[in-house]
């Protein structure tokens, strides 16, 4: 708990992994002999401020998520969420399994989250009703429209990354959801953006890559040794 609110931790790992290009979820890879889910499941069972997990996976990789988990011998409690077509359906459905305060929501793709992040996250919570990691661009970026011509250049010095985890104030993300249910969003903070209230970022670190292609799973594991 953090200021007495239930905080719970929810991972997703119910994605196709269609651009991973292996014919299975890159969550349950093998990344120096340990499953790519279990390195993240372990950083949010050991943050003191977390009181639960709930895994989003698919019906068919529960039984899979469930020996992870078996074998990872973690102290709090982890249950399990189908998910949906969607991150924003499988999102929704988490939402609607707890009752928690405060929920965290981070990609199980993306195992070299530091523990410091997500207790970074979780501090601003006292401020705001929604907090997402990420980091400042090191790029320009132009920003286009649908015939590929330039309409803006946003400043790098405001132009950041997102990454995850993100963290919201449950009922009012449920009720975003709810509203803006026929919206197409990439992350939860766009629809706390769509409902006016303000989003804070917190800087994280380059190295917390996600797991999107198989040749980042080679990356990542350069970067852990």
């Amino acid at each position: 708990m953090i200021d007495g609110k239930k905080v719970t931790a929810i991972l997703l790992v119910a994605g196709n992994s269609t651009r991973y290009g292996q014919n299975r979820n890159k969550n349950f890879e093998k990344l120096n002999g340990k499953a790519v889910l279990a390195y993240s499941l372990s950083v949010f069972a050991q943050n003191e401020w977390i009181d639960d997990i709930l895994i989003v996976v698919k019906n068919e990789e529960i039984e899979v998520a469930k020996e992870l988990v078996e074998n990872e011998k973690l102290t709090k409690k982890v249950e399990f969420v189908v998910g949906g077509s969607s991150r924003k359906e499988s999102v929704y459905h988490a939402l609607k399994a707890t009752n928690s305060e405060i929920v965290i929501i981070h990609d199980g793709a993306r195992p070299m989250i530091k523990q410091e992040y997500v207790t970074k996250c979780l501090e601003n919570m006292k401020d705001f009703k929604g907090v997402s990691v990420g980091v400042k661009s090191k790029d320009t970026i132009k920003i286009t429209n649908e015939e590929g011509i330039v309409v803006q250049t946003t400043q790098r010095s405001n132009t950041w990354l997102v990454q995850t985890p993100q963290c919201f104030d449950r009922r009012i993300l449920l009720k975003m959801h709810e509203t803006y249910e026929k919206e197409d969003v990439t992350d939860d903070c766009m629809l706390l953006e769509k409902g006016n209230y303000p989003v804070k970022m917190i800087e994280g670190n380059y190295t917390n890559l996600k797991i999107t292609t198989f040749e980042d799973l080679g990356i990542v594991q350069n970067l852990m040794e």
